[in-house]
């Protein structure tokens, strides 16, 4: 009897749970056998693995040989097991020295020619390793991904051969990290006009606002929408790190060389809510998670399904999502800025002053009331997007500042919010608001007649003290001013009690 144990990582949402591979070779007759819960990819690495070691002029040994996939409990997927398997068996057999082994982790699919492929989810594993104080081996295609965990040691190699070569000799090559490119993000200056609405966006980019953006076919609001990344302050690399380990467990990969930007998520109106939060029989992160510290933009708002839409209240309110299923679940960090787009009514040109809207005021009630009020309450900022006059559309027409100057203001203005409260302003919880925005007594008021006259709830009086707030810090105020009060209000007019 020989016995050998293998480190290696599960993926289970955006973690990655270890996994501890145990081969045991008995006497009796040649047979192997997988055990721990392994699902159908798991259980068709024998044939990979049997076929890798031969092609790599290895040994497959003809006893029986039982593999053991500690905990026993957790699902395994994947072929992400075959590099660790093929390396215990090796070591089981004494082909390899199995104290090799005991400072490395192990993720790779192999292919029958003993070539390593590469897996989903290594990202997390590289984190998780580095703080077990093991390395990774992984395969080189997945090297420049891992590389993104700066303080974990992750080593690559193309095939079963050179990963046991390595580890013989001590040089399996390092994980190199991919150069990060400069940053080619849309400008603000290509939006003409509009100036009620850029500075809207000035604010949500400022305080990390929601936004709906309301106004008739062709008159911007995607262009605006697209121009938000470009005037937010750039990730920190924690945050990065986090958006890039969503996207390294979603299965769709990540750019090395743009992880640094924040990420702009548009997904079509025809998504399900499943799509937008995550989900399936293994839980995978949704557009939600995938917009995580960057920009979720929904256009045609009321032509989503009113499920998919009501999905989204708790991430709105709490930056994560829970996806549960029968057998297990799964939290997703989702702390995304809503970016909305809709037309005035069914036609498109209600409130147009060419006056073309036939629709009826029942018409228009309907097609706006797709829109649930709850979900309306937690969008900060509600504005009207008009149709431009043609000389605005003039070559000649002076153009608005650029993203590079409107970035300036919003990142100074962030910074004074992170020195206030450690966190923007639209993450300020409801306790928190009598000490960050206090109001006069005649701007209480102010406020409350505007609460009164729209009809507002108690979620959306705690908005318009968050986005007047914002709008202080973007003018350099330590207090908030009436004005911004004022302002504030002002974003709220296209709300449930709005006219």
């Amino acid at each position: 009897m020989s016995l050998a144990l293998v480190h290696s990582r599960a993926r289970a949402g955006v973690n990655a749970p270890p996994v501890r591979i145990e081969v045991m070779l008995t006497g009796g007759l040649p047979h192997t056998q997988i055990v721990g819960l392994p699902a159908a990819a798991v259980r068709e690495s024998r044939d990979r693995v049997r076929a890798a070691l031969i092609c790599s002029q290895f040994e497959f040994p003809q006893r029986r040989i039982t593999i053991n996939l500690a905990p026993a409990d957790l699902p395994k997927e994947g072929g992400r097991f075959d590099l660790a398997i093929a390396l215990g068996i090796l070591a089981a057999s004494d082909q390899i020295d199995r104290q090799l082994l005991a400072q490395h982790e192990f993720l790779g699919e192999l292919a029958l020619t003993g070539e390593l492929r590469g897996v989903d989810g290594v990202l997390p594993a590289a984190i998780a390793a580095a703080e077990q104080g093991r390395s990774l081996v992984i395969a080189t295609a997945n090297g420049s991904e891992a590389a993104l965990a700066r303080h974990a040691d992750v080593r690559v190699a193309r095939t079963l051969l050179e990963v046991c070569a390595g580890l013989a000799g001590g040089n399996l090559p390092p994980a190199v990290p991919t150069e990060v490119a400069a940053a080619t993000i849309a400008d603000l200056r290509d939006v003409r006009g509009q100036q009620h609405a850029r500075r809207a966006l000035e604010v949500a980019a400022a305080g990390s606002h929601h936004l709906l953006l309301l106004g008739s076919p062709g008159c911007g609001k995607t262009l605006l929408a697209s121009r938000l990344p470009g005037i937010l302050p750039e990730a920190t690399e924690h945050e990065a790190l986090q958006t890039a380990t969503i996207a390294s467990c979603s299965g769709s990969g990540i750019d090395t060389a743009r992880w640094r930007q924040r990420p702009y998520r548009a997904p079509h109106h025809t998504a399900s809510a499943v799509a937008l939060v995550g989900g399936g029989s293994s839980p995978r992160p949704g557009e939600i998670s995938l917009a995580h510290n960057g920009v979720l933009f929904l256009d045609e708002l009321p032509e989503w399904s009113r499920h998919a839409l009501e999905v989204l209240r708790e991430p709105l309110e709490l930056g994560h999502v829970i996806v549960a299923r029968a057998a297990r679940s799964e939290a997703f960090p989702a702390r995304f800025q809503l970016v909305a787009a809709m037309n005035p009514c069914p036609c498109g040109w209600a409130g147009d002053r060419s006056g073309r809207c036939r629709c009826s005021q029942d018409s228009i009630q309907r097609y706006r009331g797709r829109i649930s009020g709850p979900l309306l309450d937690r969008i900060d900022l509600h504005v009207d997007v008009p149709r431009l006059e043609p000389r605005a559309l003039r070559d000649d027409a002076p153009p608005g500042e650029d993203s590079a100057t409107v970035r300036a203001r919003v990142i100074a203005a962030r910074q004074r919010q992170l020195d206030r409260s450690g966190k923007p302003n639209a993450q300020l919880l409801p306790g928190e608001l009598s000490e960050h925005c206090r109001l006069t007594s005649q701007d209480q008021q102010l406020l409350e007649d505007a609460v009164e006259r729209l009809q507002l709830s108690a979620r959306s009086m705690h908005r318009i003290l968050r986005v007047a707030r914002t709008i202080a810090d973007l003018d350099g105020s330590g207090a908030i001013a009436t004005a911004h009060v004022a302002e504030a209000i002002g974003y709220r007019q296209l709300d449930r009690g709005g006219s």
